[in-house]
């Protein structure tokens, strides 16, 4: 596939293959978080991301939190969050999700939020409260933290932040390709990213990023986007198939076949990855309780292998 500049006329509507297809959300546990969100007035991204997993994940118990509002002040071609003038910063909102996490005894939390890039200090301190809330209220709970680059002059302050905040693991996302960058993501910018990973590495953090394919990239810059998250001290890498929102997004270029994935989910291990979850459905926050644990996925693929 080209790795041109992505626009949605040049291609016709690809239909959806068998493996792309989910469960619908149903069932009391799912009512459950569904009540708990609306209660808190909290954000999740599973609903403003159109997340493929809401049914799997919610019939759980379980929710991805998104802090800060559920406007961003980026306008990034692939995503589902509505972008323009935020509200102002909630100081509140940092115990809610302490306590809704408490209420639905989750053992495994994950929270993001949009782009504040309005804000000074890019919604750092909402984020520290935050993540100080949860790790108070309930101190069994591991803490996954999906952040934003917060770009600028302060950007080291910010994220120092996170760190002294201490979550468990904490993501930043890639999204895409070097050359796909700036059509996919706009505002945000390739090199930016990798050093937010960086900092967060020196800083002693368990890190995270995520990648979509079916945008254009080739198989060449898929592995060099690999290769050099694993050079910046990326722990964990997520791997999934993007999914077009609207038809005023990005159009998918092609679904890629599980085989695929399976192949990027075996160059991660073998490039030295700690954890690569790599699939169709697969989702920053899919399965991220496994995330957190040092060896599990290198464990599982090695003994893979020797069988």
């Amino acid at each position: 596939m080209s790795c041109g500049t992505v626009v949605e006329e040049t291609f016709l509507p690809v239909k959806k293959p068998t493996w792309l297809r989910v469960k619908l959300p149903i069932g009391e546990e799912f009512k459950q978080v569904r009540n708990l969100v609306d209660t808190h007035k909290l954000h999740t991204i599973c609903e403003s991301g159109n997340c493929p997993n809401m049914g799997e994940c919610w019939g759980a118990g379980t929710a991805t939190f998104m802090i800060l509002g559920n406007i961003c002040t980026r306008s990034c071609g692939f995503c589902a969050v509505a972008t323009g003038r935020p509200l102002e910063a909630d100081w509140d909102e940092p115990q809610r999700v302490a306590e809704a996490i408490h209420l639905m005894k989750v053992k495994h939390a994950v929270i993001t939020s949009v782009d504040r890039d309005e804000l000074s200090d890019g919604g750092s301190i909402i984020w520290e409260n935050t993540i100080r809330a949860v790790k108070s209220l309930n101190p069994g709970t591991t803490l996954e933290t999906l952040i934003p680059d917060f770009k600028g002059k302060r950007q080291q302050e910010n994220i120092q932040r996170i760190i002294n905040a201490a979550p468990h693991v904490v993501s930043h996302n890639i999204e895409t390709t070097e050359t796909l960058t700036r059509q996919v993501r706009i505002q945000a910018k390739y090199r930016t990213s990798l050093e937010t990973l960086s900092i967060l590495k020196r800083g002693g953090m368990r890190t995270k990023s995520g990648i979509m394919l079916g945008l254009g990239e080739t198989k060449e810059g898929v592995v060099q986007t690999l290769r050099d998250l694993k050079d910046h001290g990326v722990d964990v890498v997520t791997i999934g198939q993007y999914l077009q929102p609207s038809k005023k997004h990005l159009a998918v270029q092609r679904f890629v076949h599980p085989d695929e994935f399976a192949e990027y989910r075996e160059i991660g291990y073998q490039l030295g990855l700690d954890y690569v979850e790599s699939g169709p459905l697969v989702r920053s926050s899919y399965h991220s309780e496994k995330h957190v644990i040092p060896n599990w996925g290198r464990d599982k693929w090695l003994a893979e292998k020797n069988n």
